[in-house]
């Protein structure tokens, strides 16, 4: 025969209600309003290093660029500086027995330019962080950082697309193009091609960085590569141990990085205006100090993490994860980049602009 129990409901009358939030370590209590705002130190700095890791290797572009810091209440204006090199003249340069030259001052030029925000947040619900088998907050960092590290690194790739430096890839016929828009998918990429690029990056005294001239490119273009006699695998270089971010290889003396941001115009429209169907992808010749960009890990890149309870939510039923970064890229020295602007038979058919 079951026993009939008791529980008499006074005895808890006394103890406190508390709980602890799960992207926080302040107590919350239930009589009270919900007190969990505010993320541990602890987790703060968690989120924000995890963030920064995984928006990173996204940012292809920033690998080539002078990085300068976001200064903290200076304003929306940073200020890049650029030295000027000095005149290579025969008879200044001179000497003279038992005399002293007058020498040279250091010119330094300086661009500014305006910061901007970007950001973005995901909001999750009560119910997805119950019934979820994965820790919600930091699968959702991972997946905000890899889109905070395509967006920031667009905003690099937007500034150097607007350098003047262009040259067109010619017709398989030999004909010279000079406009995009007569572009058409016989305007492959080639040897040639990389040698008159890089050509002109020395003919303007454009530094190498680490020994070689850079260029981005799209992996439609990057599969094109691979096709041509004579392309280096970055699988057989003598020291892998350093390899950029998304390098595959080399050519013509010319390191190439793949990245999928770069640039594509295909359409009718004005900003996008190519030959009908026609896909052009953008090329990125780089020189070193070609353009400089703001230093998003050192205060630039923020993670928000808001839990359950906080703004307009009374009953506890959204929580939010979001990034938000400032920043701004410039073109330091336009003679340092060049913009090769070619088409793939392959792969024009399923290229899109962006």
């Amino acid at each position: 025969m079951k026993k009939k129990q008791f529980i008499h409901l006074q005895w808890f009358a006394e103890i406190s209600h508390s709980y602890t939030n799960k992207t926080t370590d302040v107590p919350t209590t239930v009589e009270g309003v919900t007190s969990g705002n505010d993320l541990s130190a602890e987790n703060k700095t968690y989120y924000e290093k995890r963030l920064i890791t995984l928006a990173e290797p996204e940012q292809v572009f920033d690998q080539f660029a002078d990085k300068y810091p976001i200064p903290k209440n200076g304003g929306k204006t940073i200020e890049f500086r650029k030295f000027e090199p000095l005149v290579a003249d025969l008879d200044a340069t001179e000497l003279q027995e038992g005399v002293t030259p007058e020498g040279q001052k250091l010119n330094v030029g300086t661009i500014t330019a305006q910061v901007h925000q970007k950001g973005d947040f995901v909001e999750l619900s009560d119910m997805i962080e119950l019934t979820a088998i994965d820790p919600m907050v930091v699968q959702t960092i991972g997946i905000i950082g890899a889109q905070a590290g395509r967006v920031l690194n667009k905003v690099t790739r937007e500034a150097i697309t607007s350098g003047t430096n262009v040259v067109f890839a010619p017709k398989s016929n030999g004909t010279e193009v000079s406009v995009r828009n007569a572009l058409d998918t016989t305007c492959g990429i080639s040897l040639k091609l990389i040698k008159k690029c890089a050509n002109i990056l020395k003919r303007n005294n454009a530094p190498k960085i680490n020994g070689s001239y850079i260029c981005i490119v799209h992996p439609d273009i990057g599969t094109d590569l691979t096709n041509l006699e004579g392309w280096i695998d970055v699988q057989k270089y003598k020291n892998p141990e350093k390899i950029y971010e998304g390098e595959i290889g080399s050519y013509g003396g010319v390191r190439f990085i793949e990245n999928t941001e770069c640039k594509i115009w295909k359409g009718t429209d004005e900003v996008n205006k190519t030959a009908e169907g026609v896909a052009v992808y953008a090329c990125y010749f780089i020189g070193k100090g070609a353009y400089a960009t703001t230093e998003v890990s050192g205060g630039g890149l923020q993670t928000i993490v808001k839990p359950l309870g906080s703004g307009e939510d009374p009953l506890n039923q959204r929580s939010t994860v979001g990034w938000k970064a400032t920043k701004t890229s410039e073109i330091l020295v336009p003679d340092y980049l060049v913009r090769l602007e070619c088409c793939s038979a392959e792969s024009n058919a399923l290229a899109n602009a962006n």
